[in-house]
C-alpha cells in the first residue's frame, strides 16, 4: 500500500513528486506514455525562472526527475487505463497489474491537437513547428509566422506573436473566425496580422536546413492552392487532455479536462485524489503554472494523509 501515487511526469507530476518526497512520503510516480511529459519535444525553454539563458526541454525535465529521485522518489513504467478511486484504498490499474494507494495525485498532461498533415512531424520542436507562442514567440523576432485555427486560442497566439515577428498570417478553414467578437476583432483588425480566409492546411514546406520556409494551403472554395512564406507554422486548433482513463469518475468539462473542487485549483471531489498541471488546465498550460499545481497538490495531499 502506498502513500501516494502520483500520475505522471511533467512539471506538474514532478514538482509534486520532489515536495512528497521531501515529506517523507515515499511517492510512486507512474510514468506514462510519454515520460518527462511535452517539454521534452521543446528545443529551448526560456520563460522557466531560475534559466537565465534558457535550458533544453529535454534537460530541463531531466532535472527535476534527478532531483525528485535524490529525495527518494520511486519510478515506474506503466500506463494506467482505469481507477477506482473512492474509498480509502485507492486502487489504479495498468492492464492486470493494480496499484493501490491511500491518495493519488493526478497530473496526466494535455497533448496538443495536431494538423496531421506531411511537414508538420518532420519540423515539430524546433524546426518551426509549434504550439505555443508564449513559449516559442521570440524565437521568431522580425520573422513571418503563420497561426493555424479560427478559436480564441488562435487569436491570442497571433496577437502575441505580434510583439515579436514581422508579419503573421492567421489561416483558418471558414470566412468568419468562431473566437468570441472583442478576440475576433482584436486580430482582423491588427496591422500585422493577415487573414487567410477559407484555407485548408495542406502540407508544411521545409528549407534545405529542414526547418520551415512556408505552408501549403488549399483554397475551400475554388480548390486552388497557394504557398504562404513562412519560418514559423503556430498550430491552435486545441489540446486534448489525457484523462479519458477517468470517465465517470471525476467531473469533467466538455473538451475532457478534470474540474477541480469550487474553491481550490488541485483538491477534486474525492477525499484524498488531487489534480495538477495541463490535464485540469486549459487556459495558462505553462511550465511553471504546472509545477505551481504541482506544489499545491502535493502540500495539500501531505496535510490530507497527516488528518487520516
Amino acid at each position: 500500500m502506498e502513500d501516494v501515487i502520483i500520475l505522471g511526469t511533467g512539471c506538474a507530476g514532478l514538482t509534486a513528486a520532489i515536495y512528497a518526497a521531501r515529506a517523507n512520503l515515499n511517492p510512486l510516480v507512474i510514468e506514462g506514455s510519454q515520460p518527462g511529459g511535452q517539454l521534452t519535444t521543446t528545443s529551448e525553454v526560456e520563460n522557466f525562472p531560475g534559466f537565465p539563458t534558457g535550458i533544453d526541454g529535454f534537460d530541463l525535465m531531466d532535472n527535476l526527475r534527478k532531483q525528485a529521485t535524490r529525495f527518494g522518489t520511486r519510478f515506474e513504467h506503466a500506463v494506467i487505463d482505469k481507477v477506482e478511486l473512492e474509498g480509502a484504498v485507492k486502487r489504479l490499474y495498468a492492464g492486470e497489474k493494480a496499484f493501490e494507494t491511500r491518495s493519488c495525485i493526478i497530473a496526466t498532461g494535455a497533448r496538443p491537437r495536431l494538423l496531421g498533415i506531411p511537414g508538420e512531424a518532420e519540423m515539430y520542436g524546433g524546426k518551426g513547428v509549434t504550439t505555443c507562442a508564449t513559449c516559442d514567440g521570440a524565437f521568431y523576432r522580425d520573422m513571418d509566422v503563420a497561426v493555424i485555427g479560427g478559436g480564441d486560442s488562435a487569436c491570442e497566439e497571433a496577437l502575441f506573436l505580434t510583439r515579436f515577428c514581422s508579419k503573421v498570417t492567421l489561416v483558418h478553414r471558414r470566412d468568419e473566425l468562431r473566437a468570441s467578437p472583442i478576440m475576433a476583432d482584436r486580430a482582423t483588425s491588427h496591422s500585422k496580422i493577415e487573414m487567410a480566409w477559407n484555407s485548408l492546411p495542406k502540407s508544411i514546406v521545409a528549407d534545405d536546413a529542414g526547418k520551415v520556409c512556408g505552408l501549403v494551403v488549399t483554397d475551400a472554395i475554388t480548390g486552388s492552392e497557394r504557398t504562404i512564406p513562412c519560418k514559423g507554422v503556430f498550430i491552435a486548433i486545441g489540446h486534448i487532455p489525457n484523462t479519458s482513463f477517468l470517465k465517470e469518475t471525476l467531473p469533467m468539462d466538455a473538451d475532457g479536462y478534470v474540474v477541480p473542487q469550487h474553491g481550490s485549483q488541485v483538491r477534486t471531489d474525492i477525499a484524498g485524489v488531487y489534480v495538477a498541471g495541463d490535464c485540469a488546465d486549459h487556459i495558462y498550460r505553462q511550465a511553471i503554472t504546472a509545477a505551481g499545481m504541482g506544489c499545491q497538490a502535493a502540500i495539500e495531499t501531505e496535510r490530507w494523509l497527516a488528518e487520516q
